[in-house]
């Protein structure tokens, strides 16, 4: 991992951010939190009564008509993801993934970060023909939850591994998208699928026009949204489309220009994702109430491979491709931190709630199951994160260098 550079420090949404994305976190695990007690107190009735309250016409034979569940999970979410996406492109194309060298180590732990849980997963639970669907569950990371965490620990976490966690995250956010639309996509209505094709590729030919006001790309996002939501392809890679279409200059050696049109979305979206949209999500999403959950239900195949793929998987897959990519001399370690606190960061991988619990709705749509998937979420990323703040909480500061053997 190479060190932050004048090109790249304060330029981005994310790192002047941190802060903010950090309380967005803390924010995701109070409604969380929150969704769980009431799940479960006498107001249980009127929050799953709220949930799925039927809100605004049929847009697709397919859902049938909207409820506030489907709203927050088909539309609120594409935002979601298109900040996602935005993210993306400014790394790759102006960032700390912008070279080869950069992106060998995230890209090599993220690839073994959703493999090694995928494969628990699998190991646990792939004997049942019904459950394997749900084998990319354990494989994402949440990166709000993680910074979260990570920023209760102030200066004892060092900015490199802040940084090395943002990479391996975002990297991480793209193979989920690519699970999604490859793994996750209905029967496909291929007239709409043409029509959201031509969309994007209007929105590219603005932007090869070097069209810079954004409220055009915007409309025809909207579209894309909808031509998408139709297709079959889950609505959320909409977002992920729009946004690799959003123009952005680079400025080498200096942050972006404040006028560049996926500056300004990015920095006009930030805040309202991080406090409104995922806090949201979050309480639409993990609410399960525990009466009928017995101690034997905790340890049935579906909630313990997800929760054993996310705690041990994203633990062993992550440090042990860091280690290995070390030792080889194909990266160095992030700066100032030691394989302790590596070690700490690959737990903290393991909390995979947002994108978990997106995953899992696609995976199955009955409720027994559904909720079963939220009680090995909750777990596994629970136990990721306790265990993850504890190790870096009370590791020692590293001695060493980046890059220095031991």
């Amino acid at each position: 991992m190479t060190q932050p550079d004048q090109r790249s420090s304060g330029r981005s949404a994310l790192r002047e951010f941190l802060a903010s994305e950090a309380a967005g976190g803390i924010l995701l695990m109070a409604a969380a939190a929150l969704a769980m007690i009431v799940a479960n107190t006498a107001f249980a009735a009127d929050y799953f009564h709220l949930i799925h309250a039927v809100v605004g016409p049929e847009l697709t034979p397919k859902l049938g008509p909207m409820t506030v569940h489907l709203w927050i999970n088909d539309g609120l979410m594409a935002i979601f993801f298109l900040l996602v996406g935005l993210e993306i492109k400014r790394e790759f194309v102006d960032g700390h993934l912008a070279t080869w060298a950069d992106r060998r180590l995230p890209v090599i732990s993220a690839a073994a970060g959703m493999i090694v849980p995928a494969a628990i997963y699998l190991g646990f639970a792939g004997s049942d023909p019904q459950l394997v669907r749900g084998w990319a569950i354990p494989a994402a990371t949440d990166i709000a939850f993680a910074i979260g965490v990570l920023a209760l620990l102030g200066s004892r976490a060092p900015a490199s591994l802040k940084l090395f966690l943002t990479t391996v995250a975002i990297v991480d956010d793209m193979g989920a998208v690519a699970i999604i639309a490859l793994f996750y996509t209905a029967e496909l209505n291929l007239t709409a699928l043409l029509a959201a094709l031509v969309l994007w590729l209007v929105m590219l030919a603005l932007n090869r026009f070097r069209v810079n006001a954004l409220w055009p790309y915007l409309i025809l996002a909207s579209f894309l949204w909808y031509a998408t939501l139709l297709s079959g392809v889950h609505a959320t890679i909409a977002g992920v489309l729009a946004a690799f279409a959003i123009p952005f200059r680079r400025t080498l050696a200096a942050p972006d220009a404040e006028d560049s049109a996926l500056h300004r979305l990015e920095h006009a979206l930030a805040k309202p994702v991080a406090f409104a949209i995922v806090p949201i999500f979050g309480f639409a999403n993990a609410g399960v109430s525990l009466v009928d959950v017995t101690f034997a239900s905790l340890l049935a195949p579906l909630p313990l491979g997800i929760a054993l793929g996310l705690f041990l998987g994203k633990q062993l897959g992550i440090f042990g491709s860091v280690w290995l990519t070390v030792k080889l001399g194909l990266a160095i370690r992030p700066k100032d931190a030691n394989w302790t606190q590596v070690y700490g960061v690959a737990l903290l991988c393991g909390i995979g709630f947002t994108m978990s619990l997106f995953i899992g709705g696609l995976a199955f749509t009955d409720p027994a199951q559904g909720d079963a998937v939220k009680i090995g979420v909750l777990m596994g990323s629970l136990l990721s994160a306790v265990c993850g703040y504890a190790l870096l909480r009370f590791a020692s500061p590293s001695s060493r260098k980046s890059g220095e053997s031991e």
